[in-house]
């Protein structure tokens, strides 16, 4: 693909607001999106290329950090407001910074979270999505739906 072709399908679409996010732990679980974001986005296969995805001591939720040697699978999701970006930036919280990342499958930009501390001694192994899903889904589910509604009330005038 060209870099006019690249240019148009970045993540940031000036014209129409819209954006494409990598994501790669809860956030590819539609349950969560449809709570945080009222819908299911458009989505497809993706790989990350130079990303190790890790669990997080004590928490149920994967971290990426760079590593030259490694891939992370997950899945590009589409259309994304600029809105529904803010509810995603609150939702991931400070750990996490937002970068602009390249998808290894499709040679899109997107946007994609990762933890702001490579060095955080509280990275450890790999985290499995289906062992998530079969293990924590129900219980984050409630965390989100929490989320939500502080997240509601401290938005809505």
């Amino acid at each position: 693909m060209d870099s006019a072709s690249l240019v148009a399908h970045a993540s940031l679409h000036p014209q129409q607001n819209l954006h494409t996010l990598f994501v790669y732990g809860s956030l590819m679980a539609d349950e969560v999106l449809r709570i945080l974001l009222k819908r299911t986005p458009q989505s497809s296969d993706a790989l990350l290329n130079g990303y190790q995805r890790l669990s997080i001591k004590r928490r149920v939720y994967p971290a990426i950090i760079p590593v030259d040697s490694k891939k992370v699978s997950g899945k590009i999701l589409s259309g994304i407001k600029d809105f529904e970006m803010d509810i995603l930036d609150a939702f991931e919280a400070v750990e996490y910074k937002r970068i602009t990342v390249e998808d290894g499958l499709e040679k899109l930009l997107a946007y994609a979270y990762v933890w702001g501390n490579e060095k955080d001694p509280n990275l450890y192994g790999d985290w499995d999505f289906e062992e998530w899903k079969r293990d924590y889904l129900e219980a984050y589910i409630k965390r989100v739906n929490k989320f939500m509604k502080e997240f509601e009330q401290q938005t809505t005038p």
